[in-house]
């Protein structure tokens, strides 16, 4: 399934049409997807920056035009011999801040097109390299002309680009031919749930609800206030209000009570706020 796929199946599954998901997975990739419904879908901007964590293999020996099994072979298998050593030595350099090229099949766009619908096409396609940030990635050992690895990096990096560019400095080209995402910022694969286990409680939102993440557990960088009737009815109409509020955090989520989540608000001084998302 594409991640689209997903969204429309929870559609239905929900009966909710606002649903939107937190960074793409490519079609042959499967793991941790999270995923905003309704009002919640005007947080979205708050979880842009989440690192990623994978577990996946990349198979030596020929390069693919999408960087992964789902491509056609750009060359014949060269059945390398490699050691753990010579794959562990050659993935050092992809740690730190680093400049990566996007691969050609993805979804960055190109004039407002995105990159692969002018590869399909055949149309040429001129990306330009993208800062990412790689915070680990081990190559856990190999069998074969297949190796298994994890890697934690920024968002908007490619695992894809990372396994092509590795196959070419060594050599011998390479894909990745399996991928699965075992986290996406503070949501874990531990905590998440299949289709399957929600279709059961299609139509029962409270059944539903209580499967999702609570609201205040959400965006925990931000701490959670509870707002009187006088200050969350002035936040809701978009003006200042007082919180009660004493850290030095720049954003704070504000409830009234213990689960409806009103907004987001950004400190102006002390302990007057001014809102940036309200949720209705």
């Amino acid at each position: 399934m594409t991640s689209h796929d997903v969204v429309g199946k929870l559609r239905k599954i929900t009966g909710e049409r606002s649903i939107g998901h937190l960074g793409t997975l490519d079609p042959m990739a499967t793991g941790v997807l999270p995923l905003l419904l309704g009002k919640f879908t005007r947080l979205a901007q708050f979880f842009s920056s989440a690192e990623k964590q994978y577990a996946g293999t990349i198979r030596f020996g020929f390069s693919t035009d999408t960087y992964d099994a789902e491509g056609e072979a750009a060359g014949a298998d060269l059945k390398p011999m490699l050691t753990l050593e010579q794959v562990r030595a050659a993935a050092g350099r992809f740690h730190g801040e680093m400049e990566q090229m996007p691969p050609p099949f993805s979804a960055k766009k190109i004039g407002g097109v995105p990159a692969y619908k002018l590869a399909r096409e055949g149309k040429p396609v001129e990306l330009k390299t993208a800062s990412v940030r790689i915070a680990s990635f081990e190559i856990v050992g190999i069998e074969g002309a297949e190796a298994r690895f994890t890697m934690s990096i920024s968002a908007g990096g490619y695992v894809r680009s990372v396994a092509h560019e590795l196959g070419r400095d060594l050599g011998c080209g390479a894909h990745l031919s399996s991928l699965r995402r075992t986290q996406a910022g503070v949501f874990q694969i531990s905590e998440a749930h299949t289709l399957a286990e929600l279709e059961p409680h299609a139509g029962d939102l409270e059944a539903l609800e209580a499967l999702c993440v609570h609201p205040r557990n959400m965006l925990q960088e931000m701490p959670a206030v509870t707002g009187d009737a006088m200050a969350l009815g002035r936040l809701r109409n978009g003006a200042q209000a007082n919180l009660p509020e004493f850290s030095s955090a720049p954003l704070v989520k504000v409830f009234a009570g213990q689960r409806e989540l009103v907004g987001i608000a950004k400190r102006v001084a002390g302990t007057l706020f001014q809102p940036v998302v309200v949720m209705g």
